[in-house]
């Protein structure tokens, strides 16, 4: 997403921007301070911020038909029936899309890149896998319970599961908030007409995937909903969040809102 800013391709019209790389939910936790004036976040924190961050109309990662995964091993369980599920973290989409489909089950937390590792040693009997482990999951010895994108879109007639969306603080005011904006949608704009080179930046921050691995997930999560958002995209964002608040997993019914 932030390939052209990067690059140098996109002009910041005079504006210093400085890139942070955080797991998301790191950034989910910081955004509660407002520490920076734009983030990504998942949806399921946007539900506590938004009377501090506006959504951008660009920038969002949607699962379309996949998402995350819960697994356990080759050998495990074949349902998740009494089972304690590791999880990325109590403020990730997946956590709450894991909620959805069964408040009941027993959680632990656990930073997304160890969870694998603990279901392979059976420190846990399950995981909720996000990132790159969506695709390498099968080459650790792991078998897919449930597919949360796939459930998500089974029950919602094809809406995509709504995962992690940039935000920006409503304290820059109207002005700069467009700027800012444009600017944001100019990069992702640039790497997806340039794809072949974002990728390759990309690749340093992949994990050890290999290029073919690494340029399928790019393709599931940076991609013409990243662009700009549907209506089918907007109103899967409102029904997330107001099927989270029906079923009391969020407090608060949340008015979803976008910057212009």
């Amino acid at each position: 997403m932030f390939y052209g800013l990067a690059s140098g391709h996109v002009d910041t019209g005079g504006l210093d921007v400085g890139h942070v790389l955080c797991d998301i939910e790191t950034l989910n936790r910081e955004a509660f301070d407002g520490k920076y004036e734009v983030s990504a976040v998942s949806f399921h924190a946007y539900a506590y911020l938004h009377e501090k961050y506006v959504l951008l109309p660009h920038g969002a990662s949607m699962g379309e038909n996949y998402g995350p995964l819960v697994v356990v091993r080759e050998d495990g369980p074949a349902d998740l029936t009494g089972l304690r599920v590791a999880v990325p973290g109590l403020l990730t989409s997946a956590f709450l899309a894991l909620k959805l489909y069964n408040p009941a089950l027993d959680t632990v937390v656990m930073p997304f890149d160890q969870i694998q590792e603990a279901v392979r040693r059976g420190d846990v009997a399950a995981g909720l896998l996000i990132h790159e482990g969506q695709l390498t999951y099968q080459d650790e010895g792991l078998r897919k319970i449930v597919d949360l994108g796939e459930w998500w879109a089974a029950r919602t007639g094809g809406l995509p599961l709504p995962l992690g969306g940039n935000v920006i603080r409503r304290d820059l005011g109207p002005d700069m908030i467009a700027k800012v904006s444009r600017m944001l949608h100019a990069s992702i704009k640039h790497a997806l007409d340039n794809r072949e080179q974002a990728l390759e930046y990309a690749l340093q921050f992949g994990r050890g995937l290999d290029r073919a691995k690494a340029d399928r997930f790019v393709g599931m999560y940076v991609n013409n909903l990243t662009l700009g958002y549907t209506d089918a995209s907007r109103r899967a964002v409102s029904l997330f969040l107001d099927e989270a608040h029906q079923k009391g997993i969020i407090p608060n019914k949340v008015a979803v809102e976008f910057a212009s």
